[in-house]
């Protein structure tokens, strides 16, 4: 029988209250899909068994065999020892509904731009007209792969400097049969792609500053470094994005770039950008959109 010390945990329901309990006596970091101690361990619990992960009630009696059983133990106490993320532990993360495959080569997946294509709410007025679009510091291919998805005429280019994130986003770019439309570039931001113009550039570039670095949770040192890690001011590589994306757009294209808590310090250092900051329900002035003409030297 079941005691005090040792819950049974013969269901998916019971293993699924054994995780949130242990996930919140250890005082664990969220932010990689989930934002909280239940929700991450229905996350993981659900991925594991590769059950859909929009709702767990129907599988709440759901008795696991020994097999999946131990695994699911395991993997909960990963998720304490290692203070690794929930993505990692069963190689999946969701933007939207849609799955990509994750792993320690690339950031996990997340960004509101990613929200934004889904949702349809970036400031294009006829979106048959992006046929070029430019995925920079693409990662994990994640927001080329919902680019395509948005914009469904266009090709899209995506360029990240290393050769391990781009061998995941290949991974996660045939899996959605998306090879005939993406086409993947290894350089350092725009070096790859020299003479070539986008009606869209959207990029989640590193943009953690170096004292939010020196600050971060154990479960956010587990992704790349490089994907994180952007100066001083978190600034760098957004510095280099403005001062070369007017050579790599059309007439009347823009850039979309996230760059998390730096809108103030952005702002003093481009006193003189138009910036149109797009808000979601989740985040304000995280994300802004800027034209080629704006970002033009002005006469």
């Amino acid at each position: 029988m079941p005691t005090a010390n040792k819950p049974s945990l013969d269901t998916l329901g019971e293993i699924f209250r054994f995780a949130m309990r242990r996930f919140r006596s250890s005082r664990l970091a969220y932010g990689h899909g989930t934002t909280n101690a239940r929700d991450e361990a229905a996350f993981l619990v659900l991925e594991a068994l590769r059950l859909p992960i929009d709702r767990l009630d129907p599988y709440l009696d759901l008795r696991p065999t020994p097999a999946e059983r131990a695994r699911l133990l395991t993997l909960i106490d990963a998720r304490i020892a290692l203070r690794m993320p929930a993505p990692y532990l069963v190689d999946a993360a969701y933007m939207h509904g849609v799955r990509f495959h994750a792993d320690r080569r690339a950031l996990i997946p997340r960004s509101f731009i990613g929200d934004m294509l889904a949702d349809g709410v970036l400031p294009i007025g006829d979106l048959s007209k992006v046929k070029r679009v430019l995925d920079l510091c693409t990662g994990s291919g994640c927001l080329a792969i919902l680019a395509a998805l948005a914009f469904p005429r266009a090709r899209i280019d995506a360029a990240d400097l290393s050769a391990g994130a781009l061998a995941l986003a290949r991974r996660n770019v045939a899996s959605h049969r998306l090879g005939d439309r993406i086409t993947l570039h290894r350089g350092d931001l725009f070096a790859p792609l020299s003479g070539r113009r986008y009606d869209l550039i959207l990029s989640n570039p590193p943009y953690v500053d170096a004292r939010a670095m020196a600050a971060l949770p154990p479960e956010y040192r587990h992704e790349p470094r490089m994907a994180l890690a952007a100066g001083d001011d978190g600034l760098d590589l957004v510095r280099r994005i403005l001062a070369e994306a007017p050579h790599h757009l059309t007439r009347d294209g823009a850039l979309i770039c996230e760059i998390g808590r730096g809108r103030r310090k952005l702002e003093a250092a481009f006193p003189t950008l138009p910036f149109l900051w797009l808000d979601t329900e989740q985040s304000e002035g995280e994300v802004f959109w800027i034209g080629r003409k704006d970002l033009l030297p002005q006469s």
